[in-house]
């Protein structure tokens, strides 16, 4: 059975990780976009990541550019960013794609084990944002700030969608943790 400690990333730095160096931890896995209305969401994930780092758990950024081109930077603009405005000290990584053929093969995993909601909850929201069209893969990540959580084993166990906020996720993550 594949886990997410199968595949390897890229750092920021140009560096190959293997997320097998995350084994036995509770992680998740978010695209991030520096330009988005959802930006803020740097503050509660940063918030979580410090608050529950003890117990286990990790956040693992993913900057991703495919929505709207909101996250146009370089990697070290987007390290510099994250830290100055938000002092995240949780890994972000390379930039990536997170659909189509240019994905990189965790998220090719990640989609394809936990597919996502499109519901009309997010209908609204993808609509009021900038009347984007749901994409034709309903396993496709929507927008920025999709999450998902990882158990200790790696295995992906639940998606949620942008508008979840790193709050909202507490309840799940404390019962992996």
């Amino acid at each position: 059975m594949t886990t997410v400690y199968d595949f390897q990333v890229s750092t920021a730095e140009g560096d190959s990780v293997s997320l097998s160096d995350y084994s036995g931890r509770v992680l998740l896995i978010v695209n991030v976009a520096s330009k988005c209305g959802l930006t803020p969401q740097y503050e509660g994930l940063e918030a979580l990541y410090r608050a529950e780092r003890h117990r286990g758990f990790e956040i693992l950024g993913f900057p991703c550019n495919q929505f709207l081109g909101q996250e146009p930077g370089t990697d070290a603009e987007i390290q510099d960013f994250c830290t100055a405005t938000y002092d995240v000290t949780f890994p972000v990584m390379a930039k990536v794609d997170v659909n189509g053929e240019a994905a990189i093969p965790l998220y090719d995993h990640l989609r394809s084990e936990a597919p996502g909601d499109w519901g009309p909850h997010l209908g609204e929201f993808y609509t009021g944002i900038n009347r984007i069209k749901p994409p034709a893969d309903a396993a496709d990540v929507k927008w920025n700030f999709t999450k998902f959580l990882v158990d200790r084993d790696g295995r992906v166990v639940k998606r949620y969608e942008p508008p979840v906020t790193a709050e909202e996720i507490q309840a799940d993550l404390d019962s992996y943790l």
